[in-house]
């Protein structure tokens, strides 16, 4: 099995190409190993000293370290660690309740908007996203104010600030008149 590893904009987070299906569809986010009981493949991975969160794609895994540790003293061990997950034949997720699909629902009268807003989202932003080893989804719209979930490398990365006012708020405005803003929020 070859692993091909990938840089993110997130200096903290390296992005893992198994070269095999990671999720079927949609995404998971572990910030912590106690969360990641539900993924054996998650579970190996936290049992590196200095890994301090893993996100799922669909052909991706994006693990963020700790600011204290060096990439070079904690990327073999997590490269071990993936290779072990797949060839021990253990499934990724033990519980498919933790894989999300996206974004957030939305009832309420700003339903087309809301509606238009995914759409962009869906076919603009997650798959550029994506290749940064990320996801960025919906998770509300008040008074013009569009409210952004953002994951894996994305998350605390230093151009996300950047990606979204420059990009994403643009993009959005662009299309959507109604939108005046757009805003992270934290999980």
């Amino acid at each position: 099995m070859f692993i091909q590893t990938e840089s993110t904009p997130n200096p903290a987070t390296l992005k893992f190409l198994p070269g095999q299906s990671v999720l079927p569809a949609g995404t998971a986010d572990f910030s912590s190993a106690e969360g990641a009981e539900k993924s054996p493949l998650a579970a190996r991975i936290f049992a590196v000293d200095g890994v301090s969160a893993v996100f799922f794609g669909t052909d991706f895994v994006t693990v963020t370290k700790q600011d204290d540790i060096e990439w070079d003293h904690v990327k073999p061990a997590i490269l071990g660690a993936i290779m072990e997950h797949y060839q021990s034949g253990q499934p990724v997720m033990t519980d498919d309740s933790a894989i999300a699909s996206g974004h957030a629902e939305h009832t309420g009268e700003d339903g087309d908007i809301v509606g238009q807003i995914k759409e962009l989202l869906d076919t603009r932003v997650r798959p550029a996203v994506a290749q940064d080893g990320g996801d960025i989804t919906f998770h509300g719209f008040d008074r013009g104010v569009v409210y952004l979930h953002m994951q894996g490398a994305c998350a605390g990365c230093p151009s996300s600030t950047i990606t979204l006012k420059m990009g994403i708020e643009n993009l959005l405005r662009h299309y959507i008149p109604e939108v005046t803003e757009v805003r992270p929020v934290g999980v």
